[in-house]
């Protein structure tokens, strides 16, 4: 008995299967990556060897033995004729002689066929880095071979991306474009904004595939980078903190009580200014935790910072960033050469187009990776950094919206611990820090 195996498939679909898929120790396996040569052979193949000895021949569907209904159905009748019994890993496994389970089959391998076809050409137009089929993005509008700026809705999403850039607020960017431009969104629609890769010049195709620089982008890779960062950060926060104006919003809680705490604003009757405060949200302790002055709590945690942040720095084991963003850059700068050499050895016939097609492709698709990995390093040295914030007079120099951002780039949570042996009681912060 000998066992053989035939496997096709698209290059520009899918990869060649391993060996191990068959789970049978194969004498022989065929394998056609397009074309159709190999099952030739195997046609011829079959004929030396139906006299010697019985013949099985492992496939994984019906489907890869032709190219239409009429084609596999030849193949099979082939198959027939010289006694082989075919083996399907998925799907039904026919009956060969009986031509009733084959056109029950049809129904199935038309659908099949049809959705190849479709499939086959959605992954021509990405090999042209051409868009995916359906309406263009907000903002966008679709030539023949890819998107193209729409001049008169382009600035409104550019003013959103520039709104969020300025107060890290989804909610109150999607407010924002509805005051200004009329233009109402959702918040999740806003957030889709924020991390479409349309928007940074890069088409996303449904396998999961990016290419970049495919179009004018709307967003700078600096920019698209602030906003990844941004995005992880108000994670961390609780619903809507995000949005608040006061710097310690979200980040304080009460360690003796577990609670978190917000920030109640005061006025007087008929007086001017306003008081704020910190209050514990549900303090479960009889009597409550006290309020506290909210600007007694900013002043002790710019304190704390400045006393226990380039301590907390020097103890990290941080990578060297500048190496990294070297090799980083070193990988891109080699796959762009290759890429630029693919139109001279198509020209010279060292690559026939189809296959200097699909290398462009999978090299862009590899360089967009490469250039994610490089936007999301920090943009600057950790250790550099928490030497500046160190000074006391850095912080009183910021506006409330830019202490804000500071503040949550570095702190994961303000623990206020209270002693209640004293007369008033004393309290202190406690900073923990996101690393």
């Amino acid at each position: 008995m000998k066992i053989f195996a035939y496997v096709w498939c698209d290059p520009i679909l899918e990869y060649p299967p391993d060996r191990s898929i068959w789970g049978w120790e194969v004498d022989r396996i065929y394998q056609d990556l397009g074309d159709r040569e190999q099952l030739n052979t195997l046609f011829q193949d079959l004929e030396q060897e139906q006299e010697r000895e019985e013949i099985y021949l492992l496939i994984r569907r019906l489907e890869e033995l032709g190219d239409t209904l009429e084609t596999m159905s030849h193949a099979l009748l082939r198959l027939e004729s010289q006694n082989i019994k075919v083996m399907v890993l998925q799907g039904e496994e026919p009956n060969i002689g009986d031509r009733t389970q084959i056109l029950q089959l049809c129904d199935r391998l038309q659908t099949y066929y049809r959705s190849l076809r479709i499939r086959q050409g959605h992954a021509q137009n990405r090999l042209q880095a051409k868009p995916p089929p359906g309406k263009a993005p907000y903002g966008y509008k679709r030539s023949k071979n890819s998107y193209i700026l729409d001049r008169s809705y382009a600035p409104v999403v550019k003013d959103f991306f520039d709104h969020f850039l300025l107060y890290g607020s989804i909610r109150a960017a999607v407010r924002y474009l509805n005051q200004k431009y009329r233009k109402k969104i959702s918040v999740s629609t806003g957030k889709r904004w924020l991390t479409n890769p349309v928007y940074r010049g890069d088409t996303a195709f449904k396998n999961g595939e990016t290419l970049s620089n495919t179009h004018p982008p709307i967003l700078s890779r600096e920019e698209a980078a602030q906003i990844d960062r941004l995005l992880r950060r108000n994670r961390r926060l609780p619903p809507r903190s995000a949005s608040a104006p006061r710097s310690l919003s979200g980040l304080v809680s009460c360690q003796n009580c577990q609670s978190r705490m917000k920030i109640t604003r005061v006025t007087r009757h008929r007086q001017p200014g306003e008081y704020l405060y910190l209050c514990p949200i549900d303090c479960p302790r009889q009597p409550q935790c006290k309020s506290l002055r909210y600007e007694q709590v900013l002043d002790a945690t710019i304190n704390r910072i400045c006393q226990d942040l380039q301590q907390a720095v020097s103890q990290l084991t941080l990578p060297d960033l500048d190496l990294v963003k070297s090799q980083l850059q070193q990988k891109i700068n080699q796959n762009q050469q290759i890429l630029n050499q693919l139109p001279e050895l198509t020209q010279t016939g060292i690559l026939d187009p189809q296959t200097a097609d699909l290398r462009t492709y999978k090299i862009r698709t590899e360089l967009s990776q490469l250039q994610a990995n490089l936007a999301e390093l920090p943009p600057v040295n950790l250790t550099s950094v928490a030497q500046a914030v160190s000074i006391p007079q850095f912080w009183l120099d910021l506006s409330e919206s830019e202490r804000r951002f500071y503040l949550r780039e570095f702190i994961q949570k303000i623990q206020i611990i209270r002693s209640f042996e004293t007369s008033p009681p004393n309290w202190f912060v406690k900073l923990i820090f996101i690393f």
